[in-house]
């Protein structure tokens, strides 16, 4: 069982002690990410991140690795469309020092402008990476078609005229800004005494107030229904089919995990079996929800020989209209749920799954479902809800695409005739 603190700034500790372990996994979550970025600062969210690890007022870059690997703790950070986490693991025994050192580099680093101009080569070499990448490079593509008004369609690693204007002043100025102590979860699982570790937490965090003014607007962001190409001389085509989604705190988040699990999910789904298994048109294929916190998305993705691209959209198309067209069966429903819950519970041996479970839930949902909710959660998903779901989500006057590879020879118009596109 998990307990929370809010401290007078505002920060909320979320903690779950797990007696059976000797780790701690500790993670601080912003509620920052690419879609609170302005057009001309895309990419300040991740790049921030990044210069996090670059040095303090009181540690080099040098120190803060050699410090945390001396004592064989685990230190990353990642930057999403929503939210930064900066997050270490460590023996419980060297807890506060692991502490020390990342709570030193969230509110002391220095972005030294040397070391921004370093890291802007470090982060044009990732973005050149996605752009190398078109399995990588289409999903971005097809946020930025349906959402191409909106920040949630803004690439996270932004773009190198964007970065390229970056310095101390404008890091330091958007870091003032949007890491707010009331916007921030921080959450830790492991071995600990509740009583010590919240003293500690909150000797390092409670001083810490706001330094600038919010500017930051939320505009509702609106799905656009298109089709986006890009030609690249590869030997594969890549494709994303896009329906709207569901945001984070539906009540049909669980079913829509179901049935993502049925239809596209894994090795035993219905996509992976008819293209793969059956007809060997695609080494992968595969389908996912992503939900944000006001709205979502359904991918349906597939890597295949350019020749095949047409025949391999007709057997996805194939298959969502069988998913209409019939219930889902009672045997495959028991089958997915157990696999849900097994898959769960098995990783809440983690202390790293359990930490970013409750600290993402608190930041995006303001709330933590305990294990057992959530399996209560998956015990009532039902072959009735899967069927208005099937129906809400595979809506074809919202079908987008994106497409990468060789797509001169392709024909679009057949393609949006099998999708059903005007």
């Amino acid at each position: 069982m998990f307990k929370l603190k809010k401290l007078t700034n505002g920060v909320t500790i979320v903690a779950e002690k797990l007696p059976s372990v000797r780790s701690i996994a500790f993670g601080i979550w912003v509620g920052n990410g690419s879609r609170h970025e302005g057009k001309d600062i895309n990419g300040i969210s991740h790049f921030i991140e990044h210069m996090m690890f670059k040095g303090t007022k009181n540690r080099t870059a040098r120190q803060i690795a050699d410090e945390m690997d001396r004592i064989g703790g685990q230190l990353n950070a990642y930057t999403t469309k929503e939210y930064t986490c900066y997050y270490f693991r460590a023996l419980d025994n060297h807890f506060s020092q692991a502490l020390d050192i990342l709570s030193d580099m969230f509110f002391n680093s220095t972005f030294d402008n040397k070391e921004i101009e370093k890291e802007k080569q470090v982060i044009l070499e990732e973005i050149n990476m996605y752009e190398d990448s078109p399995e990588e490079l289409v999903h971005d593509l097809i946020q930025k078609a349906v959402w191409e008004e909106s920040s949630l369609g803004q690439p996270i690693l932004g773009s190198s005229e964007s970065i390229s204007l970056f310095d101390d002043k404008s890091l330091f100025s958007f870091y003032n800004k949007r890491y707010r102590p009331e916007n921030t979860v921080i959450a830790l699982a492991g071995n600990f005494d509740y009583n010590e570790i919240f003293a500690e937490i909150e000797e390092k965090f409670s001083s810490w107030n706001s330094k600038a003014e919010d500017d930051y607007i939320y505009v509702a962001p609106k799905y656009n229904a298109q089709i986006i190409t890009k030609t690249k001389d590869i030997e594969q085509v890549h494709v994303c089919i896009n329906f709207p989604g569901i945001s984070s705190g539906s009540d049909d988040v669980y079913d829509l995990i179901t049935l993502n699990t049925i239809f596209g999910g894994g090795m035993s789904s219905r996509l992976f079996q008819k293209i793969r298994e059956e007809r060997g048109l695609a080494y992968s294929i595969y389908s996912y929800p992503t939900n944000y916190k006001d709205t979502g998305l359904f991918t349906i993705y597939g890597g295949m020989n350019p020749s095949q691209t047409i025949e391999v959209i007709r057997l996805i198309m194939d298959e969502i209209h069988l998913l209409k067209k019939e219930k889902i069966s009672n045997e495959d429903l028991i089958k997915t749920k157990e696999q849900l819950k097994s898959n769960y519970i098995m990783g809440l041996e983690s202390t790293g799954s359990r930490m970013s479970s409750i600290g993402k839930s608190q930041l995006i949902l303001n709330r933590i479902k305990t294990p057992d909710e959530i399996i209560e959660s998956l015990d009532a998903v039902s072959q009735d809800k899967i069927t208005k779901l099937i129906d809400k989500i595979f809506d074809f006057s919202k079908t987008s695409l994106s497409i990468v590879g060789k797509i001169d020879n392709i024909n679009l118009k057949e393609i949006k005739k099998i999708c059903l596109i005007d």
